[in-house]
């Protein structure tokens, strides 16, 4: 089995849950339930764009006819802003428009698109449509796949995707999977459904073992995915903590560190790390949590920080940091050598494809 760096170091600091692994793998529909089919539209382009991370579904019924195509135009056009330094990066921005950008330009989805988010081969983006509906696109916006309809009155946001390959040394089971949040304030709760399409279940979340503590069921929030073995990490708005859940090791129902907005490292050897966003000062700073053998290490990247940086995204590579800020995306790089640069001023999430 090879060196896993992040369970390793967590398994100094926490017990591996009894009952062995988890099995979210599989569909996320109950037994003897009926799962509905994937459906190729589903959104309006005319609801009101907002400059939101996450808002609800739209005023129309759900299940009401589409009058959106079923996939984006796949055109380009020049980004309407001053400036944009996303080209030639995996950079990508979304601010509940239709128009995503991205590599230095926009691209039309067709259909508003909140919350964004990569699948880990940058073959298939997630998002949360118009319609409060979660959906799935190719990069241009074509192809577009409405993976489950909202039935109306809660609020869905923040995707996330999990994605396990088979064949993996440790023998976990292999996923395809979508997280996201549902509900608003302390309500929230985290939810998952197959990729391809299914009906949304309550994602699981286990105690540690041999103690009674385990993790909020509600409150929960901001889940980012990543890592080989089914990685997320949430936050929990009612009280302030960073949360890991892991297929391999099971959640672990004690809390990484206290913070908001937390997104995985990717990468082995940074497997594990954590960026999130804590309150300094009377601004938010991003900082980055490292799991070693001596115990978890918390560094501030914005230390000097005279803004708010917020929303943190994470390159492939590990190397650099996303930022929103009140004048646009910045980038940083993870090891905080360097201030925030602001290369685009687009106002909106940022994300890493």
């Amino acid at each position: 089995m090879r060196p896993r760096p992040l369970n390793t170091a967590i398994a100094l600091v926490t017990a591996v849950t009894a009952g062995g692994l988890l099995t979210a793998c599989g569909s996320a529909s109950p037994a003897g339930s009926a799962s509905p089919a994937p459906v190729a539209s589903g959104s309006h382009a005319g609801a009101s764009p907002s400059g939101s991370a996450s808002a609800g579904p739209s005023t129309a019924p759900s299940g009401a006819p589409s009058t959106a195509p079923t996939g984006g135009n796949g055109g380009v056009s020049a980004a309407p802003v001053s400036l944009n330094g996303t080209a030639g990066t995996m950079l990508t921005v979304s601010n509940g428009t239709s128009r995503v950008v991205m590599n230095g330009t926009t691209v039309d989805f067709g259909v508003v698109v909140r919350d964004l988010t990569w699948s880990p081969d940058g073959t298939r983006a997630a998002f949360v449509d118009g319609d409060g509906n979660l959906d799935t696109a190719n990069p241009d916006g074509s192809d577009r796949v409405v993976v489950a309809r909202n039935p109306g009155n809660v609020t869905w946001s923040h995707p996330a995707w999990q994605v396990i390959k088979a064949g993996n040394p440790d023998r976990v089971p292999a996923c395809d999977n979508l997280f996201f949040v549902a509900g608003s304030g302390s309500a929230t709760r985290l939810m998952e459904v197959p990729a391809t399409g299914g009906t949304p279940a309550p994602l699981g979340l286990n105690g540690q073992q041999g103690s009674n503590v385990f993790p909020p069921v509600t409150g929960n929030t901001w889940v980012n995915g990543g890592g080989f073995f089914g990685e997320v990490v949430y936050a929990n708005s009612g009280n302030g903590e960073v949360y890991l859940r892991d297929d391999y090791l099971r959640q672990q129902g004690s809390s990484l560190t206290s913070g908001s907005e937390p997104a995985l490292v990717p990468g082995q050897d940074m497997e594990g790390s954590v960026v999130f966003v804590r309150s300094v000062g009377g601004h938010d700073h991003v900082f980055l949590e490292q799991f070693t053998r001596s115990g978890p290490t918390a560094k501030d990247l914005t230390p000097n920080a005279t803004t708010d940086y917020t929303e943190p995204a994470v390159s492939p590579d590990g190397r650099t940091v996303a930022v929103r800020t009140p004048a646009g995306i910045a980038v940083l790089p993870i090891d905080g050598s360097a201030a925030p640069r602001l290369v685009s001023t687009v106002q909106g999430l940022p994300a890493y494809r």
